[in-house]
C-alpha cells in the first residue's frame, strides 16, 4: 500500500524504486515518455527516470558518469542496497541514441537533452543557457558614463572612513555596471549598500537629471517588505538631498512575483506569456534590485532577467552560503562562483573602482571575460558578537572542530543542549511569547507585533519529535501553565501568532508574513495584525485562509529573519535535511543569543555535508 512504490515498473528499474533512489512518479513519468517517444530500453527508461528526479532533488541535471557513485536513497535503510547500474561507457551512447526523446546536436526542442555525459530535462537546459547568455550579456556591457569626481565625493559623503571598503567597492560597481553582484553574510552590510545605492541613483548631481525608475523586489512578501523599510530607514539617517530623500521614501519594495505581473492561464502552451513582464515585453525599470537572491530558483531567475530591459542596471544581492532556493539550481552561488574567495576585477575595472572609491582589496585578477567585474563579496561582519561570527564562519568554511570550540568558548551567546532537558529552552519560549500575549490582550497591536521578532524555534522538519508541529505544541503547554488564562486552542484566541503559508492577493499578504491575533475595541473582537508600509493593518481572521501556528517554524521559512533568542533544534544525523546550509542559515538568525538543541554528532553532520547540486551555469559563466 505504500504510494511510493511503482508496483508494475519492470525490472531492473523496480529495483531502483524498491531502494529509494526513484520514486513512482519519477518512473510513471519516464515511462510514459519513453512509451510515447517508442523506446523500451531499460537503460533510456532509468536514465530518463533520473533526469526527471534530478529537478525534485534541487539539481539542474543528472550525469550520467557518475550518478552511480553519487545516488542517494530517500529511504533510512536503502544506501547500502546493491543496485543494477548500466556500463557507463554504454549508458550515454544509448540515451544519445534515443530520438526522438533525446536531443544532442539539433535545436529541435525533444523532452531530454544530453550534454556530454550531463541529462537535462530541456526546459532546465534552455532556461540554464538562456540565463547564461543574458548575465553575460549585462556583464560584457560598457559602464556607464558618469561624473567620477561627483560619484567619488558622493560615496566619501554616504559611507564614513569606518566603512568598509569592499561597500563602497560594490556601491561603485552598482553606479557603473549593468550587472552587479552584492554577496555576503549576514551583519556584513549588504543591506546598508544597497540603501546607499538608492541614494546614489536618486542623487541628480550623478544620473545627469531626471532619476532612474527603480524596482525593488525579493522573492518573498516578508523579504520585500524589509527591503523597503531598510531604504525608508536609511533616507532619514543618510547625508542625502531632500530631493533624494523624497525619490527615496517613494520607492515600494514587491515580490518578483508581483514585479512580473503572473497572469492566470498561458497562451498556446507557451509559458513565457503568463507573465506580465517577459522577453516580448521588458519591465520598464531603469534599475532592478533584488534581495534574498539565494532564494531564487534557476526558472524563476531566468524569467526575472529575461524582463530586464538590456540597457537596465541588474543589481543581486544576497548570502549564497545559506540554504538555496526548494526548486531546482543554485543560481546566487554559480553566479559568485570564485568570487567567494576575493575579487576577481580585471586591470581596467580595478583601477576605475580604486580612482571612485580608494584602493581596492587585493584579489586575482580576473581573465574569464569581465564577468568577474561586477561580483563583489562582503565579509566584515557588523551585527553578531564574536562568538556567534567564529561559529558561522567556522559552520561556512566546513570546519567542525574550530565550530566545537567556538561554542565551548561563549557559554553566554551559546547554549549547547544534548540532553533531554528543555527547562531552558521553555523559559526562552515563555519570555518570548508572554509579551505577545500581554500585548495582544490589551489591543496593542504594534507590540504584540515587535513582540514576535524576540524569540522564534527554528526546526529542520515539520514533523515528528524534531519537527514544527510538536515544539509548537510544547510551547502552548508551557505558557498555558506560566500565563494566567492563557488556553491554547486550534481556533483564534488573543495572543496567538500567525505565520502566513501562501499567497493572498486580495488581502496583500504573501508566503512569510506573520502576524498576531488581537482584541480590538469593538466588543472586543478579535483581529488578525500584520505590518504594512509600516503600520498595522487588521484583518477578519475568517479572511484568512492559508494561516498556521508561529511558536515554531522551520529554518527555511526564517531566511532573512532575525531574532534576539533563537532556538535551533537538529534532527538526528541520518536526516537527510541536515546539511550545512541549513545549519549556518539557523545560527546566523539571532542577533543576540544561540540555543541549540543536538548531539555533537548530529552538528559535525551538518558541518561536514554541503549541499551539492548538479548545475551547469557557473560553468557557462566563469569559463
Amino acid at each position: 500500500m505504500d504510494t511510493e512504490l511503482a508496483l508494475l515498473s519492470p525490472e531492473p528499474l523496480a529495483a531502483f524504486n524498491r531502494a529509494g533512489v526513484l520514486d513512482a512518479a519519477d518512473l510513471r513519468v519516464a515511462l510514459a515518455l519513453c512509451e510515447l517517444s517508442g523506446h523500451d530500453d531499460p537503460d533510456v527508461i532509468l536514465a530518463t527516470a533520473l533526469a526527471v528526479r534530478a529537478p525534485r532533488l534541487g539539481h539542474v541535471f543528472v550525469d550520467l558518469d557518475t550518478v552511480a557513485a553519487t545516488a542517494t536513497s530517500e529511504l533510512e535503510d536503502g544506501a547500502d542496497i546493491e543496485l543494477p547500474w548500466p556500463p557507463r561507457s554504454a549508458w550515454a551512447q544509448a540515451v544519445a541514441d534515443a530520438d526522438p526523446l533525446v536531443g544532442v546536436d539539433s535545436e529541435a526542442v525533444r523532452p531530454l537533452r544530453l550534454d556530454g555525459t550531463r541529462l537535462y530535462l530541456d526546459r532546465y537546459w534552455r532556461a540554464e543557457r538562456r540565463l547564461a547568455a543574458a548575465l553575460a550579456g549585462l556583464a560584457a556591457s560598457p559602464v556607464r558614463q558618469l561624473p567620477l569626481d561627483e560619484l567619488s565625493s558622493a560615496i566619501t559623503r554616504l559611507f564614513q572612513d569606518d566603512a568598509d571598503v569592499l561597500q563602497r567597492t560594490a556601491a561603485t560597481s552598482a553606479l557603473l555596471r549593468r550587472l552587479t553582484i552584492i554577496a555576503g553574510g549576514p551583519g556584513t552590510g549588504k543591506t546598508t549598500t544597497v540603501a546607499a545605492i538608492t541614494a546614489l541613483f536618486s542623487d541628480p548631481a550623478i544620473s545627469g537629471g531626471e532619476p532612474p525608475l527603480i524596482a525593488l523586489c525579493a522573492p518573498t512578501g516578508k523579504a520585500a517588505a524589509r527591503m523597503q523599510e531598510a531604504v525608508h530607514g536609511a533616507a532619514d539617517s543618510l547625508p542625502v538631498s531632500s530631493d533624494a530623500r523624497e525619490r527615496m521614501l517613494s520607492l515600494r519594495a514587491t515580490t518578483i512575483h508581483r514585479l512580473l505581473g503572473w497572469l492566470s492561464g498561458g497562451g498556446g502552451g507557451r509559458e513565457q506569456f503568463r507573465w506580465r513582464h517577459n522577453a516580448e515585453n521588458r519591465l520598464p525599470h531603469d534599475v532592478v534590485i533584488v534581495d534574498e537572491t539565494s532564494m531564487v530558483a534557476l526558472a524563476m531567475m531566468d524569467r526575472l532577467v529575461a524582463a530586464v530591459r538590456s540597457d537596465a542596471q541588474l543589481i543581486l544581492v544576497g548570502d549564497p552560503d545559506q540554504l538555496t532556493a526548494i526548486e531546482a539550481g543554485a543560481v546566487l552561488r554559480d553566479i559568485v562562483g570564485p568570487a567567494a574567495l576575493g575579487l576577481r576585477f580585471g586591470a581596467g575595472m580595478r583601477a576605475l573602482v580604486s580612482r571612485v572609491a580608494g584602493e581596492v582589496p587585493a584579489g586575482e585578477e580576473s581573465r574569464e571575460r569581465s564577468f568577474g567585474d561586477g561580483v563583489v563579496v562582503l565579509r566584515r561582519g557588523h551585527r553578531f558578537g564574536a562568538a556567534i561570527s567564529d561559529l558561522a564562519e567556522a559552520i561556512r568554511l566546513g570546519d567542525s572542530d574550530t565550530a566545537m570550540s567556538a561554542i565551548a568558548a561563549a557559554p553566554r551567546e551559546i547554549a549547547w543542549l544534548q540532553e533531554g532537558d528543555t527547562d531552558l529552552i521553555r523559559d526562552a519560549a515563555v519570555d518570548g511569547y508572554a509579551p505577545v500575549v500581554e500585548a495582544a490582550r490589551r489591543g496593542d497591536a504594534s507590540m504584540a507585533l515587535a513582540s514576535l521578532s524576540h524569540f522564534r524555534l527554528l526546526c529542520a522538519h515539520r514533523r515528528g519529535p524534531y519537527g514544527v508541529a510538536q515544539w509548537t505544541a510544547h510551547i502552548e503547554q508551557w505558557l498555558a501553565a506560566a500565563v494566567p488564562g492563557f488556553e491554547p486552542s486550534p481556533y483564534t484566541y488573543a495572543g496567538k501568532p500567525l505565520l502566513v503559508t501562501e499567497n493572498d492577493q486580495e488581502l496583500r499578504l504573501s508566503n512569510g508574513d506573520t502576524g498576531v491575533i488581537v482584541t480590538t475595541d469593538a466588543e472586543e473582537a478579535l483581529m488578525a495584525a500584520f505590518e504594512r508600509d509600516g503600520g498595522t493593518v487588521l484583518l477578519a481572521p475568517s479572511r484568512l485562509a492559508a494561516v498556521e501556528p508561529l511558536y515554531a517554524m522551520t529554518i527555511h521559512k526564517s531566511q532573512g529573519s532575525q531574532f534576539d533568542v533563537a532556538t535551533v533544534v537538529l534532527p538526528e544525523p541520518t536526516s537527510r535535511a541536515l546539511t550545512r546550509e541549513l545549519l549556518y542559515t539557523a545560527v546566523t538568525r539571532t542577533r543576540g543569543r544561540l540555543i541549540l538543541v543536538g548531539s555533537e554528532e548530529s552538528l559535525r553532520t551538518a558541518i561536514a555535508r554541503p549541499v551539492a547540486r548538479a548545475t551547469g551555469l557557473q560553468e557557462l559563466l566563469w569559463t
